[in-house]
C-alpha cells in the first residue's frame, strides 16, 4: 500500500522538517523566506520513497544520507550542484550512498528524488545478480551518460504518476514499481552491481529450472511476485533465469507472467465477472485500462470489453 502526501506551505519550517522526514541527514540553510513558497507530492511504497517538491526560495540545502541511497535531480536555472569530487551537472540527476552533496538556488527548483534503504536494496540486486555476496556500492555522483540521466528522469515521471495512481489492493502493481526504481538506477549510475557478469553460472540444469519457475508462475501470477521472486523459486540468479528462458522457451520470465495474468483476467471476464474491466485490470497488475486492453487484444484477438459483451450476450 502507498502512503501519499501533497501539500503547499509558506511555512519555510515545514520544508526542513519534511523534507527530514525522508532523509534524515537533509539540511536547509539560508533560506529567503520573502519569496517562500513551497509543494510537496510523495508517495511510499515499502523500501522505497518517491518524492517531487518545488521550492520558491534562495535556499542552501546538503543530505548525507545514513543507511540510505538517494537519487535526486535538482531542476534550477540559477543554482549549482556540489558532490564529493566537484561541481555536478545541473541538468542530470545525481547519486549518493553517504558522501556529502549540497546545493544551492536562488529562486525557484524542482526536486525529484528515489530514496531507498540500503539494505533492502542491496537484497534485491543480490536476488538480481544471483551474488549473495554482493556488496552494493556507488562509485560515482554521475549518471554513466546523458542518455542513461534521461531515461531516469522519464522513468521517475512515470513511477511517480503510477505511485499517486496506486489503490490498496494494487499488490502486485506495488511490488512491480519498487523494483522498475532500483534497476533503472542501478543502470543509469556506476555502482558495484555492474561488476555482474551478464549471465550467472548455472549449477542445475536449464529445463528442469525452467520447469520449476513455469510452475511457480502458473501458482502464484496472483500475488504480488516479480521476476526475482520466480528466479529464487527456481534456484537460480535472476540474470541466469533469464538466460534460461530465452534458451528454453524464447521468452523472458517477465513476458511469461505477464501472459499468466492476461490469462487470469480472461477467466473473470469471461466468467462474467460484474467488476469494471479497469479494476479486473489492476487486480492482475496492469496499472493502465488502455495498455491492458491493448495486450488483451494483442493476446486473444479481441479487447476485453467485446469478450465481456460477448459472455453477457450468450
Amino acid at each position: 500500500m502507498a502512503h501519499k502526501m501533497r501539500f503547499t506551505s509558506r511555512d519555510h519550517w515545514t520544508v526542513e522538517e519534511t523534507w527530514q522526514r525522508f532523509v534524515p541527514s537533509a539540511e536547509l540553510r539560508g533560506v529567503d523566506p520573502k519569496i517562500f513558497r513551497f509543494e510537496w507530492r510523495s508517495a511510499e511504497v515499502p523500501a522505497l520513497s518517491i518524492v517531487r517538491y518545488e521550492l520558491s526560495a534562495e535556499v542552501f540545502s546538503a543530505v548525507e544520507p545514513e543507511d540510505q541511497i538517494l537519487v535526486c535531480r535538482v531542476d534550477t536555472k540559477d543554482g549549482s550542484i556540489e558532490g564529493p569530487r566537484g561541481e555536478l551537472a545541473l541538468d542530470q540527476p545525481w547519486i549518493t550512498d553517504g558522501p556529502r552533496v549540497g546545493a544551492h538556488w536562488k529562486q525557484n527548483a524542482r526536486v525529484d528524488a528515489f530514496i531507498f534503504g540500503r539494505d533492502d536494496a542491496e537484497e534485491l540486486a543480490r536476488d538480481i545478480s544471483g551474488n549473495d555476496r554482493l556488496r552494493l556500492r556507488v562509485r560515482g555522483a554521475s549518471p554513466l551518460s546523458s542518455s542513461s540521466g534521461a531515461h531516469w528522469e522519464r522513468t521517475f515521471d512515470y513511477l511517480l504518476a503510477s505511485a499517486e495512481a496506486l489503490e490498496p489492493e494494487d499488490e502486485i502493481l506495488t511490488a512491480g514499481l519498487r523494483r522498475h526504481a532500483l534497476w533503472t538506477t542501478l543502470m543509469a549510475f556506476d555502482t558495484s552491481l555492474r561488476d555482474e557478469p551478464s549471465t550467472s553460472p548455472q549449477s542445475r540444469p536449464a529445463p528442469a529450472a525452467v520447469r520449476r519457475a513455469l510452475d511457480f508462475i502458473d501458482d502464484n501470477a496472483d500475488l504480488p511476485i516479480t521476476v526475482d521472486d520466480i528466479a529464487a523459486a527456481a534456484f537460480m540468479s535472476t540474470r541466469g533465469l533469464q538466460y534460461a528462458f530465452r534458451r528454453a522457451l524464447d521468452t523472458t520470465p517477465a513476458d511469461r507472467l505477464r501472459r499468466v495474468r492476461l490469462e487470469g483476467a480472461r477467466r473473470e471476464i469471461r466468467a462474467g465477472c460484474t467488476d469494471p474491466i479497469a479494476t479486473i485490470a489492476r487486480r492482475w497488475g496492469f496499472a493502465h485500462a488502455s495498455r491492458f486492453a491493448a495486450a488483451y487484444r494483442e493476446a486473444f484477438g479481441r479487447s476485453p470489453a467485446v469478450e465481456a459483451g460477448r459472455r453477457a450476450g450468450s
